[in-house]
This record gives C-alpha cells, sequence and structure tokens, in this order.
C-alpha cells in the first residue's frame, strides 16, 4: 500500500512538471484570420467586422473578429487552459487609461485584418502591418511591460500573406514582380520578422500557412476567375509561398539555437475538408454562409442587403474571405494534436510543453 502511494505520489509529481512547462501565453501575429478586433479599435481602419452578424454563433455579439465565433487562436487558447488573448489596441487602451494595470500575462494579439507580410498591401484600408504590429511587440518588451521570461515560455503563431497573393490578382493593379519574385519578397518578410521576434526571446514559433486562397468566394469579384472551380493560379502562388514558409521553419533550429519552430499545413488540411466534406459535416464548401451574390461572394457579410445561411456549422466559409468557426475548430484540432502531414516536425500540444 506504501509502495502504491509512492508510484502515485511521483505520477502526480510528474504530472505537475509537465504542466508547468506548459506555455502559459500566446503572441500573435497576422491578418484576418487572427484578428481579434485591433481593427475595431484603430478607428482609422475600413476593414471591419464589428457588426452582426459576426460573432453571432459563439459571442453572440461581433468582436471584430472576422467568423461567426472563436478563431484558431481561440481554440489553441482553450486548449491551453488559458482566457482568450485581447487585441493589443484594446490592452493599450486600458493601461493607458487605467483601468488595468498591466498588459495580460496570457499574451497579446496584435493581428490586423487586410494586412499582409508587405508593407505595401492594402496601407489606403488603415490596417496595422505585420512590421507595425513587430514595432507594437518590440515598444513591450523595451519598456518591459512584458516579462521576458514569460515570453521565453510563450508560444508564438505567425499567419499571414493571403491577402498579398489575392490582391496580386486584383485587375487595377499590374504587379511590378513575377510571381515567384513576388513571393520571394513575401518570404524575406516573413524571414525578418522571425529573425526580430527570435531577438526578443520568441522561443517557440509555429508558421501557419494560407489555405487555398483561390478557393475563397472572394474569387468572383475578379474578373477571369473562375468561379465553377477553384483559381489555380493563385492557388500555385500559396503552395509555392507555403513551401518557403515551411523552409524557414525548417532552418530555425540551426539558424535560431534553443528555438523550436513548427510548420502548419492549414492548405493541405482544408482541401482535405473540401475533398471529403460530408467526413467532416460539411454540406457546403464552396459558398459563403453570409454574403451575397456569385457564391455569397460579391457582398462583405453584414453589409445592406446580405443573405445568411441557416446552419452556419455546415458551411466552409462564413464570408466571402474567412471560414466559420466550425472549420477553424476543426483545423485548430488538426493543429493542436494532429500527426505529421498536418503539422510538423511536431503538433501545437507538443511543442506548448517543450521545456
Amino acid at each position: 500500500m506504501e509502495k502504491l502511494f509512492l508510484i502515485l505520489l511521483l505520477l502526480s509529481s510528474c504530472s505537475l512538471l509537465v504542466s508547468s512547462a506548459n506555455a502559459s501565453a500566446i503572441f500573435i501575429f497576422g491578418d484576418s484570420v487572427f484578428d481579434a478586433g485591433n481593427n475595431h479599435f484603430n478607428k482609422n481602419c475600413s476593414a471591419q467586422a464589428d457588426f452582426p452578424p459576426y460573432g453571432s454563433s459563439f459571442f453572440h455579439r461581433p468582436t471584430g473578429s472576422f467568423t461567426n465565433g472563436r478563431t484558431v487562436a481561440d481554440f489553441i487558447s482553450q486548449f491551453l487552459g488559458i482566457e482568450f488573448q485581447k487585441p493589443f489596441l484594446e490592452a493599450q487602451l486600458a493601461v493607458v487609461n487605467g483601468s488595468r494595470k498591466d498588459y495580460p500575462s496570457n499574451g497579446i494579439n496584435f493581428a490586423s485584418a487586410g494586412s499582409g507580410v508587405l508593407q505595401a498591401t492594402n496601407p489606403d484600408w488603415g490596417v496595422i502591418s505585420i512590421q507595425q504590429q513587430l514595432r507594437q511587440f518590440q515598444a513591450l518588451i523595451q519598456q518591459n511591460q512584458i516579462d521576458k521570461n514569460l515570453v521565453q515560455n510563450s508560444l508564438f503563431l505567425v499567419e499571414s500573406g493571403s491577402i498579398d497573393i489575392f490582391n496580386y490578382f486584383l485587375p487595377y493593379d499590374t504587379p511590378t514582380l513575377d510571381p515567384g519574385a513576388f513571393v520571394q519578397a513575401m518570404l524575406t518578410e516573413v524571414g525578418d520578422l522571425i529573425d526580430q521576434i527570435y531577438k526578443l526571446g520568441a522561443r517557440r514559433i509555429a508558421l501557419f500557412s494560407p489555405g487555398p486562397v483561390g478557393c475563397i468566394p472572394a474569387r468572383a469579384l475578379l474578373p477571369g476567375a473562375p468561379v465553377d472551380k477553384c483559381f489555380g493560379k493563385m492557388n500555385l502562388m500559396v503552395k509555392k509561398y507555403n513551401k518557403g514558409l515551411e523552409s524557414l521553419v525548417t532552418d530555425m533550429p540551426i539558424k535560431y539555437p534553443g528555438a523550436v519552430g513548427v510548420f502548419g499545413a492549414v492548405y493541405d488540411i482544408v482541401q482535405r475538408f473540401r475533398a471529403i466534406p460530408a467526413q467532416y459535416r460539411f454540406s457546403d464548401v464552396t459558398n459563403a454562409c453570409c454574403g451575397d451574390g456569385t457564391l455569397g461572394g460579391l457582398l462583405q457579410c453584414g453589409r445592406e442587403g446580405y443573405e445568411i445561411c441557416p446552419n452556419p456549422n455546415a458551411f466552409l466559409f462564413w464570408d466571402y474571405f474567412h471560414p466559420t468557426e466550425h472549420t477553424y475548430k476543426l483545423i485548430s484540432k488538426a493543429l493542436w494534436g494532429g500527426k505529421n502531414s498536418r503539422i510538423r516536425p511536431v503538433n501545437l500540444k507538443t511543442l506548448a510543453s517543450t521545456p
């Protein structure tokens, strides 16, 4: 009996050690896939989702996120057992006006919808570029507003690039670079971002690939883009970009001692949903649940004249650009506990508990 007690005590001690190694905060950089409401607090920004029916399925109110409920960052937080990260601009406002003393200890969300990895992407929308997001984080570190030990034990999630590639095909903006050079310019920016966050203390870094952007309902806005199938040229650029992102992750252990990087193959995850929708409880993987016109892709959800489907959970796409909460939940599960074909070299659950 005494021996059994000692074994149980040892096991509980081990489990405590494992849980204490878990990341307790998440720092998030990127675009509308992650934006938790930064754009809502940025009054100069025209890319907004702070009106109904955004947020209606989970929060029962618009939060500024571009979906009907939780995002991937929200689900990962739930898997970790921590609160959702506040948008940086909301946290900053609270600290400045004195309603809170410190910045949150569970991480911060810097993502801004409509931003890309290139500074030239949508500046006229008033979005916060990923370079500016980095500067916001950098300022907090330099001002000792964030504990450096917390940073070293946090997860860093990065997802951006979809809008850069979509904009490449806009008819009124002739690109100066060929597709290969454009993708390389994007990868250079992502490489610089990783370099900087590593110097600021990041050690557990997850790069998520954009999904198949050529399949989003908003392709109906582009003259010459097919609506009966995905836009092949666009998806080809996305795949080239994703291959480069994975190379950045592969190089991390050599280039950045002590860092662990993972590549989330979101493109492949979503293509699997599209290939066998019924297995994932989708009845529609083509049209937006909320919008109007061809594919539901000609009008933003919530704008005058929009229509909404009765069951968002049955749709892959919530609006003309973004997945539903159901899609995000499935993606999150694949990234959190999935095998090598979904995320590599390890999944987020393993990355979160890496000492």
